[in-house]
């Protein structure tokens, strides 16, 4: 979650979409589909242990992650990068709680992450 908001902060100030962007908004598809990974796997957990009503509103909390990297990797893939401040925007409420007073992960966190998800 921390590389999500540091990500999505960054891409805020930047003005336009440079290839750098491009990792970022890249590295981000890869981390909400790492997210959503994890909560499958907490909720199965939860849900084997009966614990169903954890499981269920731990899965509703957090349902919109893979949408969001969905349509990353669709904005991404098209190269329609006129759409990527729209789909930023729907994640800020998301991440609004997560305090980023400085950064601390370095530019090679998503270097190279749009060829990746491209697979070239």
């Amino acid at each position: 979650m921390r590389l999500l908001a540091e990500i999505l902060r960054r891409l805020a100030a930047r003005n336009g979409v440079d290839p750098e962007a491009r990792d970022m908004a890249a590295e981000m598809v890869f981390a909400l589909r790492e997210i959503a990974a994890t909560v499958r796997e907490a909720s199965e957990a939860w849900d084997k242990r009966g614990y169903w009503k954890k499981a269920a509103d731990l899965e509703l909390e957090w349902e919109w992650a893979e949408p969001a990297a969905g349509r990353l990797e669709a904005l991404i893939r098209r190269e329609a990068w006129e759409l990527l401040p729209e789909e930023l925007a729907g994640l800020f409420p998301r991440l609004s709680g997560i305090t980023v007073a400085k950064y601390i992960f370095p530019e090679s966190s998503w270097s190279g992450a749009c060829a990746r998800l491209r697979g070239l």
